[in-house]
């Protein structure tokens, strides 16, 4: 007990310098932007995984992508260090609680898939949030236009009102115009950025009205209505799979909850599953758990 203690307390204690370390890369990093008064667009922020960042930016960039969409605050070597701690404090604690050297390893493989899939997650809930905020915000930008405000200003107007996401991705917008980036090319990078189908279409259709010429205001008031009907049926869609997800959840972490709990209780009614033949069991039906929360995702995953 003493030992799986201290070796509990090793993994946490990497685990914080990790996290110490981001948290100086941060401050640096935020420095920086309060500095320069914008968000430095293309440049590395200047941390301990710098160098890093920039190997794995070139080699991973799915990574660095998501990153970014979900506005994390840390580069893909930071991310990837910072999950590897956590990945060796959860598996020693895992030992600790349970007694078995088979479930660090287990563990540790499946930290980098929990890490993957809170990533998505965050992504998904910030572009939902800023796909919530649009259709606001455009009926705030044409009435803004309609009052005789130029596009810029009326951008400007909007993230002084507006809440965060799409505040601060309006601002770096604006801030990229008034340092004489075409306002169009701006929006059209904020547009990969945030990875949102209905701010595509947005600047997709200002380009065309820009181009073919006609009232940008009340292009964007029917662009708002059209937004709002999708929205109400997203809504229903959630309310209708609801019950799927809640299915989702529970089918795939009551096995885990109750191997847990038998093991923690009674350990030699579930000690044949570690031994000998009991981990290809143990292995099959993990399998099966995941394949059937796979399927359960697929059936309730329905595009509006």
């Amino acid at each position: 007990m003493n030992a799986a203690a201290v070796v509990l307390l090793v993994g946490f204690g990497m685990a914080g310098v990790v996290v110490g370390v981001l948290q100086r890369g941060r401050e640096r990093h935020a420095e920086l932007v309060a500095a320069v008064g914008m968000p430095a667009v293309g440049a590395a922020p200047s941390h301990p995984f710098a160098s890093a960042d920039r190997m794995m930016g070139e080699r991973f960039g799915g990574l660095a992508a998501a990153l970014e969409r979900a506005h994390v605050g840390v580069g893909p070597a930071a991310f990837v260090a910072l999950v590897a701690g956590v990945g060796l404090a959860a598996s020693l604690a895992a030992f600790a609680v349970l007694k078995l050297w088979v479930v660090v390893p287990a563990v540790w493989a499946a930290t980098p898939a929990a890490a993957s899939a809170w990533l998505r997650r965050r992504v998904v809930q910030r572009q939902r949030a800023f796909a919530a905020q649009l259709p606001d915000a455009l009926t705030m930008v044409a009435s803004s236009l309609s009052s005789g405000h130029t596009l810029l200003r009326s951008f400007q107007l909007l993230c002084e009102e507006a809440d965060q996401p799409i505040a601060g991705e309006l601002g770096l917008v604006v801030r990229e115009a008034q340092l004489g980036a075409p306002l169009l090319d701006a929006l059209e990078d904020m547009a990969r950025r945030v990875d949102v189908s209905d701010l595509v279409w947005v600047v997709q259709a200002i380009r065309i009205q820009q181009e073919a010429g006609g009232k940008l205001a009340d292009l964007l008031h029917t662009l708002a209505g059209f937004m709002r009907a999708r929205e109400e049926v997203r809504r229903e869609v959630l309310v209708l799979t609801a019950e799927g997800r809640m299915s989702m959840w529970v089918l795939g972490l009551l096995p885990v909850f109750l191997l847990v709990a038998m093991t923690v209780l009674d350990r030699s009614y579930v000690q044949p599953l570690f031994e000998g033949w009991g981990l290809v069991v143990l292995g099959m039906a993990a399998a099966s758990v995941v394949a059937g929360v796979a399927v359960i995702r697929r059936m309730i995953q329905i595009e509006v």
